[in-house]
């Protein structure tokens, strides 16, 4: 019972504190306020520490890796998306971009498992036969720090497009003016130079200067990288899963629903990654099969749990 409550107390604090952060780095995001953005990446060491010690207390009092069902599962995504935070902000300097994605990811995650789910799936109870291996804490904990990976990186090239897109309109409407003036101006000496200048600060300046460019330059850098990590270790997982469906079933793959989808989420990434390494792509076109990558991650990890069938359907929702 004691151990109960310590669990549940570092839980509810790191909700709370990253409800905070999250509007911190919302608000550092706006006004670029350093001081804040500091306090929030302490802030995610803080909330990491304290999921840390909610999951390390109730495997104490289980017997086994909290792994084993939804909430389980939400608050180990919730951890990986805070140790995602801090490992990239050992490599980088502006993590205010950041901050938006793994925070806001850290909080709705770890909201849905304490707020959405009833009670009684928060409980933990005893691992079914299947799970009962040692590839417990090799394969589900690869595979969910894979989710997180890959769901970071396919969001931060979802704001890639936003931010892109909002570009690309405010290049059209100054090109436009531009055009504008040079007709309204051409028979009063509005020369041909002038017109080109005009045109090349119209196309130049967004790009160039603006803070929304750089913005997408770390948005995509960042998104190829978080991607390629999380690729590798869904293709660990995919190989250590078969390595034990063998074990607890005779098969390495019998097309169950959750094998299926994790193979076509693999297939989404890997022809992400074909197209940024063999094609040279860069910018919309990849970002947007990254894009579509986010909702075959959510789809694979959470519609076998929606509908309650296959062999992993192990903490169903229904």
């Amino acid at each position: 019972m004691i151990l109960i409550t310590l669990e549940h107390i570092p839980a509810h604090v790191s909700f709370s504190l990253i409800s905070v952060v999250t509007v911190i780095y919302w608000v550092t995001l706006v006004y670029q306020i350093e001081e804040l953005s500091s306090s929030g990446g302490k802030g995610m060491i803080v909330t990491f520490g304290c999921i840390t010690g909610s999951l390390v207390t109730r495997s104490l009092y289980s017997g086994h890796l909290p792994l084993s069902n939804l909430y389980e599962s939400f608050m180990f995504l919730s951890w990986s998306s805070s140790l995602i935070h801090i490992v990239i902000e050992i490599w980088s300097r502006d993590t205010r971009w950041l901050g938006t994605i793994t925070a806001t990811s850290a909080m709705l995650t770890q909201g849905f498992a304490t707020l959405g789910l009833p009670e009684k799936m928060q409980q933990s109870a005893m691992l079914v036969p299947a799970l009962q291996s040692h590839w417990l804490m090799m394969h589900v904990s690869i595979i969910l720090l894979s989710y997180a990976t890959l769901l970071c990186g396919s969001l931060s090239s979802i704001a890639y497009l936003i931010i892109t897109s909002q570009i690309n309109r405010k290049i059209v409407l100054i090109a436009n003016n531009c055009f504008l003036r040079s007709f309204l101006t051409h028979k009063n000496g509005y020369s041909r130079g002038q017109e080109e200048n005009d045109l090349e600060n119209a196309f130049n300046f967004p790009l160039t200067n603006s803070r929304q460019y750089q913005l997408t330059s770390q948005l995509d850098h960042w998104s190829y990288r978080t991607i390629g990590i999380g690729f590798s270790l869904l293709t660990i997982g995919i190989l250590s899963g078969a390595v034990w469906a063998n074990e607890a079933w005779g098969s390495y793959w019998s097309w169950d629903p959750k094998e299926t989808w994790a193979l076509i989420t693999w297939t989404i990434y890997a022809i992400y990654l074909h197209t940024r390494i063999n094609r040279g792509w860069q910018g919309e076109k990849p970002a947007i099969v990254a894009s579509l990558g986010f909702f075959i991650v959510w789809i694979c990890y959470l519609g076998v749990d929606l509908l309650g069938i296959g062999l992993h359907s192990y903490g169903w929702l229904i």
